[in-house]
């Protein structure tokens, strides 16, 4: 059944490139479905991949093949949940070495420009309990890249 939700991403012609490489990097990600284009379209041909379905961490998404018009941006961000630093470390990594980039306090890039919050569990722990505890986490991300947990844990204690 398809889902009433959707999170439709433009591309400009490699979504499903995009897609393969969430469903290998992402747990509870899959490839659904590959849809080529019925006719001639301003941006591709008919029989050219158009549309993609596939599931990023079990969110339901459509990657469409619409041309070069429209770039991602920072208004539009995947966060992930991290349980750990090696957890951290593996997504970001994934996502910078694959052609991304590193952005700061714990968003990166991947190759197709869409963004990323590689966020562990800590940080926003942290944030969560407000007061001191919360403003010595948020003081100690706002010096980083890559999240490292150990400064979180150790910010978070005073």
């Amino acid at each position: 059944m398809k889902p009433k939700n959707t999170i439709c991403l433009w591309f400009d012609k490699d979504a499903l490139e995009a897609a393969r490489f969430y469903a290998a990097t992402f747990p509870g990600s899959k490839v659904i479905g590959v849809h080529k284009a019925p006719g001639d379209y301003p941006s591709g041909r008919e029989g050219d991949v158009l549309l993609v379905e596939f599931t990023v961490l079990g969110i339901p998404c459509i990657g469409l093949n619409g041309g070069p018009q429209f770039k991602h941006s920072e208004a539009f961000s995947f966060q992930v949940a991290t349980d750990s630093q090696e957890e951290t470390d593996r997504y970001w990594n994934a996502i910078v070495s694959n052609g991304g980039e590193e952005s700061e306090c714990g968003w990166c890039r991947d190759r197709w420009g869409l963004s990323w919050q590689i966020t562990p569990r800590v940080l926003t722990e942290a944030m969560a309990a407000g007061g001191a505890e919360a403003k010595r986490a948020f003081s100690a991300m706002m010096t980083m890249r890559k999240i490292d947990v150990a400064t979180i844990e150790a910010a978070r204690r005073g």
